[in-house]
């Protein structure tokens, strides 16, 4: 027999539910909060805190050798680990820091070098997320009992017809969706994002508020297990004897120079190439860009800006956060090619089990494997629909 729907009795449990979205009073909702010692973890946790929530603080361990446990801008040194503990201390909660130096070492880093190596450009903190923080450190949260996970990242958690959806933060400077595209419905489901609706000034304002310790702690910048940003003596460690030296190439052929390995070398890269203006160059080229990196015969190869033109860009390991599933081929959507960039008109051209191909409606220049396109819907540019990890980028060699 169907159950009848009472307007009346649904509205009031609406109407009950507290700021998380659970029926019940936030006393008795646990929420564990993913604490890495910067200021806008220690805010989500002390803001939940004084809504009467259940929190229980975690920190990972993700990574602590040598330098780079002082290096300052990273994330998860031993130096975070003491801020969300003192946090923690400071209201109340229960702080628990758990060793996942191994995963970490096995899922990121050695996917990073090994991409590097590929003369790739990869994006650690998405993998990291995807491997470490929002699979294992979900299903910690599961066994704590925990109602939900939230995290101290700048997007909003939104209800929508097809389940919960992911949409840009609110703060256009703050916004993290680009790193969360591979967030599955199910793991969406379970998380949540109380700052994604606030600026990065509220969240200070916030922890002075809190009399948090971390209220003026710098924003991190670099991935946290390379300091400096000095990505290649990283790949060198982790790799020792695979980096090889090679020759810079024009793409008419012409060797300009040498190089110490492709990891130096991005698509797109302008400066310290380490080679001079070639002296039988048309002016009218234009300065020299890396339009190319051959990993296997350990070449750069260098052209002007309008060799990196390409309309046309392939993705693999594709993921769609939406309850919807993946678009259909032929829908419109608005693509991110990397962090910085803003969102380009694009036509998804084929769509298959984990792969997909993307048609850009204007040329876009120096795009580079092992980025990712994050996807957003054509006529809500805030929803995430998903993404991939760019594989091919072909160039149409425009003159």
């Amino acid at each position: 027999m169907a159950m009848l729907s009472h307007p009346e009795t649904d509205a009031d449990m609406t109407a009950t539910r507290n700021s998380l979205g659970f029926a019940k009073p936030p006393a008795e909702t646990r929420v564990v909060v993913a604490m890495s010692g910067g200021v806008d973890s220690s805010v989500t946790a002390a803001l939940l805190h004084e809504q009467g929530y259940d929190v229980i603080g975690i920190t990972l361990q993700l990574y602590d050798h040598g330098v780079a446990v002082q290096a300052k801008g990273a994330c998860c040194a031993g130096a975070d680990i003491h801020d969300a503990r003192t946090v923690a201390g400071r209201l109340g909660i229960p702080h628990y820091v758990l060793d996942y130096e191994g995963r970490f070492h096995d899922q990121v880093m050695q996917d990073f070098a090994d991409s590097y190596l590929r003369g790739e450009t990869p994006i650690p903190c998405v993998r990291c997320n995807q491997t470490v923080k929002f699979t294992d450190l979900l299903a910690t949260a599961r066994d704590l009992k925990a109602d939900c996970l939230a995290t101290g990242h700048y997007v909003q958690r939104v209800d929508g017809d097809d389940g919960p959806e992911l949409h840009r933060g609110a703060d256009p400077g703050k916004d993290q969706s680009y790193f969360l595209f591979a967030t599955t419905p199910e793991q969406l489901d379970y998380l949540r994002f109380p700052l994604g609706g606030m600026t990065k000034d509220e969240t200070r304002a916030l922890a002075h508020k809190y009399g948090l310790s971390v209220a003026e702690k710098p924003d991190s910048q670099d991935i946290c297990f390379v300091p400096n940003g000095r990505y290649g003596d990283v790949v060198r460690r982790l790799r020792p004897g695979a980096v090889e030296p090679g020759e810079i190439v024009h793409l008419d052929g012409t060797v300009l120079g040498t190089h110490n390995g492709v990891i130096d070398y991005t698509i797109g890269q302008r400066r310290g190439l380490g080679i001079g203006g070639r002296k039988d160059a048309d002016e009218s080229d234009g300065p020299l860009y890396v339009v190319g990196i051959d990993a296997g015969t350990h070449k750069v190869i260098v052209g002007p800006q309008s060799a990196l033109a390409c309309h046309e860009v392939i993705l693999s390991e594709t993921s769609w956060t939406s309850g919807r599933g993946a678009p259909a081929v032929g829908a419109k959507v608005l693509a991110r090619l990397r962090n910085t960039a803003p969102a380009m008109p694009a036509t998804l051209s084929s769509v298959a089990d984990d792969t997909a191909i993307l048609h850009l409606d204007e040329r876009q220049f120096g795009i580079a494997t092992g980025q990712a396109a994050v996807l957003y819907d054509v006529t809500d540019n805030d929803v995430v629909l998903g993404g991939g990890w760019i594989t091919d980028a072909p160039t149409i060699g425009i003159a």
